[in-house]
């Protein structure tokens, strides 16, 4: 692969990840701008406001990319993975929902104004959103050829869809007075959700049918994803358990490797039922935008549910200083061990990136954990 020249071992310590077995330090995304480029990143493609250009522009989506992977190395586990999305949980797009882009996100206009005036929900291959998404990952895919990979796009799944479908706060009503009709849509979701998948699946594998899924920089031999449910901050357990657990462990049968991605502390009260699906195979777990990043003492009592149900960690690493990084790491990894653990720290000077790693090679590998 053209920008990354280890990634036979790479791919190795992403399978022993998987199953808990990874040897040496943890798992590392460590992206670092290389010394010889410092400044030109955007010289070459300029920033464009142009919604066309930056979600709809296969040249120019896989040029900006290429350009990010000249200027920068691939150290330790991370590795160029393009991510041609349209927002998270495009899904809703396929079923009927129009999408809003704009520079920083992307919405989607909710249409449903009751579920008695909609027909099942069923795999259209005519939906307008469908088709375009489709073809411009075929042909960001011909572009790219075997350079880098490309990403499963986040497509989405359960009640999060039905929320963008119908509006947050409807489907809140919904629960509660048409709670038989939202448990027939979500299993409605998930009997055509790898109708979707399984075709962007089929252009994205590799040859030895591995994937990687966008945004959280994981790969994994065979069918890779992320599951979430962001709706359950607003649901009890006993609605969780009820509407999404059943559903999650569906999915999560399907697919070989599994990251649950568990966002911001209304969430945090579903862990145990998350924990309790054994086809989930790591949890991945942020505080929100702003929060304190995940090597915070405060999140320990998640990680021991996590480890203590045989699951992988994934740890976004961000906040205060490279020196208060390496500190709460090192508690993390004495703590949790090392044969289960994906860092991911953001992009940095190079010279840091090097020091990161030798010092995570020298303190961090083949840790027992304590948990």
């Amino acid at each position: 692969m053209l920008y990354k020249n280890d990634w036979e071992s790479t791919k190795t310590k992403w399978r022993n990840y998987w199953k808990r077995s990874n040897t040496g330090r943890p798992l590392m995304h460590l992206v670092a701008a290389r010394d010889d480029m410092a400044g030109k990143e955007n010289k070459k493609i300029p920033n464009s406001n142009d919604m066309y250009d930056k979600y709809l522009n296969a040249e120019k989506i896989v040029n900006r990319y290429r350009n990010f992977c000249e200027t920068h190395e691939f150290l330790a586990e991370s590795f160029p993975n393009l991510s041609v999305d349209f927002g998270p949980g495009s899904l809703a797009a396929y079923l009927g929902c129009d999408i809003i882009f704009s520079p920083n996100t992307v919405w989607y206009e909710p249409f449903v104004s009751a579920w008695s005036k909609l027909g099942k929900l069923e795999f259209d291959p005519q939906n307008q959103w469908f088709k375009k998404h489709i073809e411009l990952f075929r042909k960001v895919k011909t572009l790219v050829g075997n350079d880098f990979y490309i990403c499963i796009p986040d497509i989405m799944e359960n009640i999060d869809v039905l929320a963008s479908m119908r509006g947050a706060q409807d489907t809140l009503f919904d629960i509660i007075d048409e709670p038989d009709e939202i448990l027939k849509r979500i299993y409605q979701i998930n009997d055509i959700y790898f109708q979707y998948y399984d075709r962007f699946y089929e252009i994205a594998k590799d040859d030895e049918g591995g994937s990687c899924y966008t945004v959280f920089q994981i790969w994994g031999p065979g069918k890779t994803a992320k599951l979430q449910c962001d709706f359950s901050a607003m649901m009890s357990p006993d609605q969780f358990r009820k509407f999404i657990q059943g559903s999650l462990c569906k999915q999560a049968e399907k697919l070989d490797n599994v990251l649950y991605h568990l966002d911001g502390p209304d969430a945090i009260k579903h862990v145990d039922a998350i924990m309790e699906i054994e086809e989930i195979d790591a949890l991945q777990w942020t505080s929100g935008d702003y929060g304190p990043d995940g090597t915070f003492e405060q999140w320990y009592e998640i990680y021991d549910k996590a480890v203590k149900a045989g699951k992988a960690l994934w740890i976004k690493v961000y906040s205060g200083e490279f020196e208060q990084w390496l500190e709460r790491v090192d508690k993390l990894v004495k703590r949790y061990g090392s044969n289960a653990m994906f860092l991911y720290f953001p992009p940095m000077p190079k010279d840091k990136a090097y020091r990161l790693l030798e010092y995570a090679e020298k303190n961090w590998s083949d840790i027992e954990g304590s948990i």
